[in-house]
């Protein structure tokens, strides 16, 4: 998932099956975060598919790239574009580029390569921070069970928590929204992950503000083994900036998952 995304990411919801107490709630959400969060732990001994339609500024790109791990970071590799398949040429440039990012990053420096594998890792614990900051941000209240996906499902509603200090401002936005999880009873994962603005969010003295109509989803599923990983992502951004207006929609599936492969191996 892009940088992007993960900037804005909280929410979560879950089941009950009659008397359930409020410790009850947070103990099966403690335990979904630390189930998560593992297994996130184990998405960079992964390559996948990933296909982006994008809305910005009007605009709209479709795109599909195998993502690889190359010597210790992520390469996207792109595999269609706008629909269609590339054209002999272009995916013979697409081999070419990759075969020469590979043969770059198996002779690059030793501080060449702490550099750039230090920036990918710093980037993935920054969007791991944030959706795990949203356990602390929230008070939960257990809604029921509910099947989704064909998975037996606690059903979480989420509310802004009375008195919480965002740690960032990237956790600020927490502060305005409210959201719904869908945890399996079983091994805790996320199922699905639902969360909106209901009301704006400024930031560094109102020169920006992120509003009502800004919203995510995130769903999950096992991708190997007992192994949980997201599948689709969605997020539409009505956010302002000084007096610029920002409005973009990003839509994002991940299928095709295998571990420890790299296209520098075919």
């Amino acid at each position: 998932m892009n940088r992007q995304c993960a900037l804005l990411l909280p929410c979560i919801v879950i089941s009950a099956a009659a008397v359930a107490r409020a410790q009850d709630v947070d103990e099966i959400v403690a335990k979904s975060a630390a189930a998560v969060q593992a297994d996130w732990k184990l998405a960079a001994q992964f390559s996948f598919t990933e296909h982006d339609n994008i809305v910005k500024g009007g605009m709209r790109t479709v795109k599909t790239y195998r993502v690889v791990m190359i010597e210790g970071s992520p390469y996207n590799e792109l595999v269609t574009e706008n629909g269609r398949p590339l054209s002999p040429d272009q995916a013979a440039a697409e081999e070419r580029k990759i075969q020469q990012q590979t043969e770059e990053r198996r002779h690059e420096s030793a501080a060449a390569r702490q550099k750039r594998i230090a920036q990918y890792k710093r980037e993935r614990t920054q969007d791991q921070a944030l959706l795990m900051e949203m356990t602390r941000a929230f008070t939960y209240r257990l809604v029921g069970h509910e099947v989704l996906n064909g998975r037996d499902c606690y059903r979480v509603a989420a509310e802004p928590k009375p008195g919480y200090v965002p740690k960032s401002r990237d956790t600020k936005v927490l502060t305005g929204m409210r959201g719904t999880l869908w945890i399996d009873t079983k091994t805790y994962q996320w199922v699905k992950v639902t969360a909106s603005v209901f009301r704006p969010v400024s930031f560094g003295l109102f020169i920006a503000r992120v509003g009502p109509g800004t919203e995510f989803t995130l769903e999950q599923a096992p991708v190997s083994g007992s192994i949980w990983l997201p599948t689709h992502f969605v997020t539409k951004v009505n956010a302002r900036v000084l007096v610029w207006s920002k409005r973009s929609s990003d839509d994002e599936t991940y299928s095709e998952y295998s571990r420890g492969a790299t296209s520098a191996m075919r």
